[in-house]
């Protein structure tokens, strides 16, 4: 498979799908309505859509495949992306790691303003489950109680996932940590950070893809383990290229880890450990995946993001 023409495409495919799903730009709530759209449309690896795509595909059979992603996937899979979206929005923010700059250029904030940006990331929080709440619709008007039931699974683990007990969860001991004494610096705290802050909506992404899919429970558990792992070594990766990339070929600013004293794995381990334990869950997280099913495109997508430069 030629990887790059393939990912080109898919990237391609879920901006239209995002496109279809953002506000119209009009009215009095114009201004925040354009704030959106820019956080939204400013690039990015489209990482979660991608991934819960490819995760249903894995488990779906393809005469059935098209149509039941119209009306199912496609709302959970733009959902999960104004998630994203709206988290790195706020990550942004002055009183957060105030980052003037994200996938090349100007953050919400710089542009719109504070008082704005905070507002575009609330109303994308909000996008999201309106957005989520298309695929019931497309479920009931198949008629298929068991869509249905497959859209509520999916639609409390995305919220559990992006909740306290997910990423705001991660991002809430994240910023405590940078108050922390060094002596409370464990490693105990980074996975958790780690684990919640970036692994859960990857977790997240794979287990609706299963779900919507209609995967069993166990299939569902193996794609979150496959997820956590997949999350810790895109982090770590992340943590790596923090100290190593440069804003032109990252897109945002680097070195923003060390000024705002945050608790990384490179800072607790060391680059050279780093590198091994990246490697140590890409290899195991894609034995997992290939003992699930075939998709070609989905294991090089993973191996892709994981070791990127970028």
């Amino acid at each position: 498979m030629n990887f790059e023409p393939r990912r080109k495409e898919e990237t391609e495919a879920i901006e239209e799908i995002l496109k279809r799903y953002l506000p119209k730009e009009e009215g009095y709530a114009a201004t925040v309505s354009q704030a959106v759209s820019y956080s939204v449309l400013a690039g990015g690896k489209r990482l979660r859509p991608m991934l819960m795509r490819e995760c249903f595909r894995l488990f779906t059979q393809e005469d059935v495949r098209e149509d039941k992603a119209r009306c199912l996937l496609e709302p959970f899979m733009a959902a999960i992306e104004f998630i994203h979206t709206y988290s790195l929005v706020h990550d942004d923010l002055p009183c957060m790691d105030n980052d003037e700059y994200r996938r090349g250029r100007k953050t919400t904030h710089a542009v719109y303003g504070e008082g704005m940006a905070v507002l575009a990331g609330d109303a994308l929080l909000n996008l999201a489950f309106e957005t989520a709440t298309q695929a019931f619709d497309g479920a009931r008007v198949a008629g298929n109680g068991e869509w249905m039931y497959r859209c509520a699974k999916a639609f409390g683990i995305l919220a559990g996932k992006a909740g306290i007990g997910g990423m705001i969860g991660g991002q809430c001991a994240d910023t405590q940590a940078e108050d922390f004494p060094e002596e409370r610096i464990s490693q105990e705290l980074l996975l958790y950070i780690h684990e919640n802050k970036t692994a859960a909506m990857i977790e997240s992404a794979m287990m609706i893809g299963g779900i919507l899919a209609g995967c069993g429970e166990e299939d569902v558990r193996c794609l979150e383990k496959i997820g956590s792992k997949i999350g810790l070594a895109f982090q770590i990766q992340d943590d790596i290229l923090d100290l190593t990339s440069s804003l032109e070929e990252l897109g945002k600013q680097t070195g923003s880890d060390l000024k705002n004293h945050k608790v990384t794995y490179v800072s607790l381990n060391g680059i050279e450990n780093s590198v091994k334990e990246v490697r140590r869950l890409s290899k195991e997280a894609l034995s997992s995946l290939k003992a699930l099913g075939n998709n070609v495109f989905l294991e090089m997508l993973v191996e892709d993001l994981i070791t990127r430069k970028k």
